[in-house]
């Protein structure tokens, strides 16, 4: 009768497939994350070796890469003059570490007119993790603080066009010579423990600058600039804005919006949990007192800290700096639907709460809920102009609607 005992198995006849498949699979995800070290294409870290080149060259291999790419900037600083990163990629899985510093030419006029430091244009799927972008604007902004004109305008710092589905986390911008960080046509983005510095007297440094973009989070950042901590341009919506703290600056601004005649709204904007230190403004919309077709709508400025802040509740629809091309005109952007909820804290001013609307299109839908603004340990005052709303619950200053 034959011998039908199961044969014993040889363990290695198992472990050899098994080890074969984890080799094979490791494979493929090394495969799969591709790393591009800047420094394997040339750079240097000493701060003073022109770098562009070697990141543009990882750029153009991270960005033909089929696969998922990764781009490391190692610690350093690394100087690079202006640097565009396009896409169409092959992968839309794009991510950029940085533990080093990135520097901008010292000498402004190398940059200084060329509209962008570093931009990402038609980018899908790009993430920035970490690092330092430096972009040593302080001669620039003496410069122009001087009076003497015959300055560059100056480039920002990081700038995203026509992109989506982008990342920004753990980034600081220092001392850009205008904007630090624009999205200006981009579609789901996420930015996140972002810090911003720049000196208070540092002119036209927006923050972070959101324009013809929809679905854009900005979470968790704390932003000291010389001009708007947050600015929200046309066509900005679905916008969501949480946990900043904004200051020094100009304060979180919807506007300046209506400076032409033809322009696409705002609409469906959140900005919750700010605490405003010594801003010039807290929550503010500005549009310029000239037709135009645009609009504001559903918003929400909702758990405001003000601390020693100018205006820390503004609509201003009569903005028209030097006084050209539209004294005597009335604002053409139609505000309604604005909800201002749990605003405390104290104004550096009388006057807490403006609404300057429109002679022609009035702000409506105004809604006020939860309010207490101090002036000096007294209560402020509210000033209406063509405003109409409802005030709700404790409302200090009392409503001027």
């Amino acid at each position: 009768m034959a011998n039908t005992t199961p044969k014993a198995l040889n363990p290695l006849s198992l472990l050899i497939p098994l080890m074969l498949c984890c080799w094979l699979s490791s494979s493929t995800v090394m495969a799969a994350a591709a790393t591009y070290n800047v420094i394997n294409f040339g750079a240097k870290s000493d701060g003073k070796t022109d770098s562009t080149k070697a990141f543009l060259n990882a750029w153009a291999k991270a960005c033909a890469s089929p696969n998922p790419a990764s781009i490391y900037v190692p610690q350093g600083r690394f100087l690079l003059r202006s640097a565009t990163f396009n896409g169409q990629c092959a992968n839309s899985a794009i991510t950029i570490t940085i533990d080093g510093t990135l520097v901008a030419p010292s000498n402004y006029g190398v940059i200084g007119n060329v509209g962008n430091w570093l931009q990402f244009e038609r980018v899908n799927g790009v993430s920035i993790r970490g690092g330092v972008l430096d972009g040593q604007g302080t001669a620039l902004w003496n410069c122009k603080n001087s009076g003497k004109g015959n300055c560059p305008s100056g480039a920002t710092t990081l700038a995203f066009t026509n992109s989506k589905n982008i990342a920004i986390g753990g980034l600081t911008s220092l001392n850009s010579q205008l904007f630090h960080i624009v999205f200006n046509g981009c579609q789901n983005v996420k930015v996140q423990n972002v810090k911003v510095k720049a000196a208070g007297n540092s002119p036209n440094t927006d923050g972070i600058h959101v324009q013809m973009s929809s679905h854009v989070t900005i979470l968790n950042s704390k932003i000291s600039t010389g001009d708007d901590c947050i600015s929200i341009g046309p066509g900005t919506t679905n916008l969501w804005i949480e946990n900043i703290d904004c200051g020094p600056g100009h304060g979180i601004s919807i506007g300046s919006l209506g400076k032409d005649s033809n322009e696409p709204g705002v609409q469906n904007v959140t900005v919750k949990t700010v605490t405003f230190t010594g801003t010039q403004n807290g929550v503010r919309i500005k549009t310029w007192g000239r037709p135009s077709n645009g609009f504001v709508r559903n918003v929400v400025f909702q758990d405001a800290i003000m601390v020693n802040v100018e205006n820390p509740v503004i609509i201003d629809q009569n903005y028209c700096p030097d006084n050209k091309g539209c004294p005597g005109q009335a604002s053409g952007v139609k505000i309604s639907d604005v909800t201002y909820e749990d605003i405390h804290g104290t104004s550096a001013t009388q006057v807490a709460v403006k609404f300057d609307c429109s002679s022609k299109y009035p702000c409506s839908g105004i809604r006020l809920e939860d309010v207490k603004l101090t002036y000096r340990n007294q209560p402020a005052i509210a000033s209406c102009s063509h405003a109409g709303g409802a005030a709700l619950g404790s409302v200090q200053p009392e409503s001027c609607f």
